[in-house]
């Protein structure tokens, strides 16, 4: 063949031979890149150039942000409901105190979208007080002929979207006039109205307030701190631990008896190929000594006041409290007597508020708890906040970093997450990016 021919049969057909080589490319490094290598989404660090010392003289919040999540604007402009109503809701709320808010302003937004009045659920503690009048008619009292009946019970359970409520819990409201609901775990909040919207953006973050005596409470607990102090969410318990089917060597035997009492039938450990892949994904929550370990990689000196945010049963506490000695919990600040009587809500609600007006917040895990203090220090305007990543150091110690190395991996991978304004808000619809 001529040079001309061929240059011809080239220009005729690179596209065919080159469109499945530049396809095939990222799957073929994928399969014969060598098992031992990281994630691709993880960066091995190669300079000191942005790591802290060893001593940590370098701290995560002195990094420049170049993105916040902020609040929208748009719903913070008045949206007044109708005058108009077409009847009562009760919102039945249950669980702990995270799950009683979610359902609350879940609930404030169908009220809404209902165009009906809200009737103040009766809590076993009485955690919230409300005031979102503006946007949701909201009562106590009913007129006597409705209060006098139960409400018709409406399941919700499988409602997603606005229309799933309009066209199925409406007719019930408008027939019975006084019904009760639970709002849906899985709803679609992003199909919803604008109005609906604003008013679930509302509830949560303007109206919704914890109550009278608890807010007192949590003051008192508040001042009682030393300043200025990081709020930390640890999470190490039995039951947390067992619902994780994760394993975990160098534990006490009494920890590991407390997980295997916790972990029942149905909650058994992973092990082999599965419980690396999982371990790998993030799912196994930090010890307390890892976690101590992350937060001198991140440069917070070991002599700051910490509030640890936690629940009963922490486990393997030493592993941080010899690194990290200047240690306050509620226990240790409120009075015996307080403490003992306190309902399990009332403790995660001093938590909650503690957390949200701390100097600092880190979680070690992204539940209920964290994304709501996240997103009302983001309403706040308290920027130092970060969910430390179970994900990058499961990846991390995979491979084989440990010590400096991991230190500096741990820095590099967390500088990233805060720099960036990622997991220090809810964008679900509340909350918008904003560049710096």
């Amino acid at each position: 063949m001529s040079s001309a021919a061929a240059a011809a049969w080239w220009a005729r057909s690179r596209i065919r031979i080159l469109l499945p080589v530049i396809f095939l490319a990222p799957a073929l490094f994928f399969l014969l890149s060598p098992p031992s290598s990281p994630p691709f989404f993880f960066t091995l660090p190669t300079s000191r150039e942005e790591s802290p010392s060893a001593s940590g003289s370098r701290v995560i919040w002195a990094q420049r942000r170049v993105v916040e999540w902020r609040p929208c604007g748009w719903w913070r402009a008045a949206m007044p409901a109708p005058a108009r109503r077409n009847g009562y809701i009760r919102i039945d709320c249950y669980g702990g105190l995270n799950q009683l808010r979610r359902d609350l302003c879940d609930g404030i937004a169908v009220a809404r979208l209902l165009n009906a009045t809200m009737v103040l659920p009766k809590f076993e503690v009485a955690a919230y007080w409300n005031e979102s009048r503006g946007y949701v008619e909201v009562v106590k009292d009913m007129p006597e002929e409705i209060a006098s009946k139960e409400p018709y019970r409406v399941d919700c359970s499988k409602r997603k979207g606005h229309f799933d409520y309009v066209e199925t819990v409406l007719p019930a409201l408008l027939e019975h006039q006084y019904i009760s609901l639970t709002p849906a775990m899985s709803q679609r909040r992003d199909r919803n109205p604008s109005y609906a919207k604003a008013s679930y953006c509302q509830s949560c973050y303007n109206a919704l307030r914890l109550n009278k005596n608890v807010e007192t409470k949590a003051i008192e607990l508040l001042q009682a701190i030393p300043k200025p102090f990081l709020s930390l969410h640890l999470r190490f318990e039995p039951d947390m631990v067992a619902y994780s089917r994760c394993i975990y060597t160098g534990l006490s035997s009494k920890s590991l008896s407390a997980i295997e009492a916790a972990r029942g039938e149905d909650r058994k450990a992973l092990t082999g190929e599965a419980a690396r892949l999982w371990r790998n994904r993030g799912k196994c929550p930090l010890t307390p000594s890892e976690t101590a370990f992350i937060l001198k990689a991140l440069g917070i000196p070991t002599d700051t006041n910490i509030y640890l945010a936690a629940g009963d049963g922490l486990m393997e506490l030493e592993g941080f409290t010899s690194i990290y000695k200047n240690i306050y919990t509620k226990s240790s600040l409120l009075t015996h007597e307080d403490f003992e009587k306190m309902h399990g809500n009332t403790k995660a609600a001093l938590d909650y508020y503690v957390s949200v007006n701390s100097d600092a917040y880190v979680a070690t895990f992204f539940g209920n708890m964290d994304k709501m203090v996240t997103a009302m220090r983001t309403m706040q305007g308290h920027q130092k906040t970060l969910v430390l990543s179970r994900r990058a150091y499961a990846n991390y110690t995979a491979v084989g970093l440990s010590g400096e190395h991991l230190a500096m991996a741990m820095w590099d991978a967390h500088r990233e997450e805060y720099i960036m304004g990622r997991g220090s808000a809810l964008p679900e619809q509340c909350f918008c990016e904003f560049k710096l």
